[in-house]
């Protein structure tokens, strides 16, 4: 996903805007650095009792040195570690086990989706950043402070580089140009008849016949349901005075159309447009059973699925 830069240039993005391909923006929450800790332990914790039970499996087989088999249980975590976080994130689109656990993944910078290459680099930059100097770190002889202190130093250096970047991207993020987010929540919009049913203190107040409800389709039901949900936005008094205008000429066209013969008030022709699509909606669900789909008002009889 490609970031939201203003033409200005001292103008910077909000943190967490995106814009994808498409050109609508979205607003995503960008990991802190606590839940990446805790999926990346979660990840270690995982590919260590891998390598663990395949150093039980070759301490088995007679070799009972302990250089040898740090040696090897060394190797064996280093093999099973870099592929485990390539091919994971491969096939989960950006996720490993430790990153589904804690809801983030990992996005891409520039609008594309994940690449290999970018996600082999952004692994391999991990291994520079931090499980070399730990490696280091542990492995040194404590009579050379010299050594531990760099050590020290490179550890702290790349955790630096997140803190003091405004998309907390790490080294590899920052050269495979890939940052972590929190997953979206998906909202899903409150179904709008079940919502009407609340809001109608009499349903039987506008009664529809079925002839009523064979002049419109599901190109021309949509586009109500769109105008009755934008009728809980307004901004001021002329556009609630439009907003009416805009009721008033639906309601007569719908009446004229369907030869509804009651008037309809003035205070009820939300009401009479709620009922009307609830009824529709009904009709053309139920039409749909039976294998007729009506796509707007102008279908054709002979395109009827039976």
């Amino acid at each position: 996903m490609k970031l939201r830069w203003q033409k200005n240039a001292k103008a910077r993005p909000p943190v967490g805007e995106l814009v994808p391909p498409e050109g609508v923006p979205l607003k995503l929450k960008v990991a802190g650095l606590g839940v990446r800790l805790a999926a990346q332990i979660t990840d270690v914790i995982l590919t260590l009792i891998a390598a663990l039970c395949l150093l039980i499996l070759v301490a088995s087989l007679g070799f009972s040195s302990p250089e040898t088999l740090i040696a090897i249980g060394s190797l064996m975590f280093f093999i099973i570690r870099v592929p485990y976080y390539v091919m994971s994130e491969l096939a989960w689109n950006g996720q490993t086990l430790g990153k589904r656990l804690m809801k983030i993944k990992v996005v891409p910078h520039d609008g594309t989706s994940l690449s290999t290459h970018s996600l082999v680099m952004r692994n391999l930059m991990k291994e520079a950043e931090i499980f070399l100097p730990i490696t280091l770190l542990l492995s040194i002889d404590k009579a050379s402070p010299l050594t531990s202190g760099l050590a020290l130093c490179w550890i702290a250096a790349g955790f630096m580089v997140p803190l003091c970047n405004r998309y907390r991207q790490r080294l590899g993020d920052l050269i495979a140009g890939t940052h972590v987010i929190h997953l979206p929540v998906p909202v899903l919009l409150i179904d709008l008849a079940d919502q009407s049913v609340t809001q109608l203190p009499k349903r039987e107040e506008f009664v529809f016949l079925m002839h009523q409800l064979e002049h419109y389709g599901a190109y021309e039901l949509q586009t109500l349901e769109s105008l009755l949900r934008a009728q809980g936005i307004a901004t001021g008094s002329g556009s609630n005075h439009r907003q009416g205008a805009t009721i008033e000429a639906v309601v007569e066209k719908i009446r004229h159309k369907i030869d509804y013969a009651d008037k309809v008030p003035t205070a009820k022709r939300l009401e009479f447009l709620r009922a009307f699509y609830n009824a529709q909606r009904a009709h053309l669900e139920q039409r749909q059973l039976f294998g007729e789909r009506r796509n707007d008002k102008y279908y054709a009889k002979e395109d009827i699925l039976l």
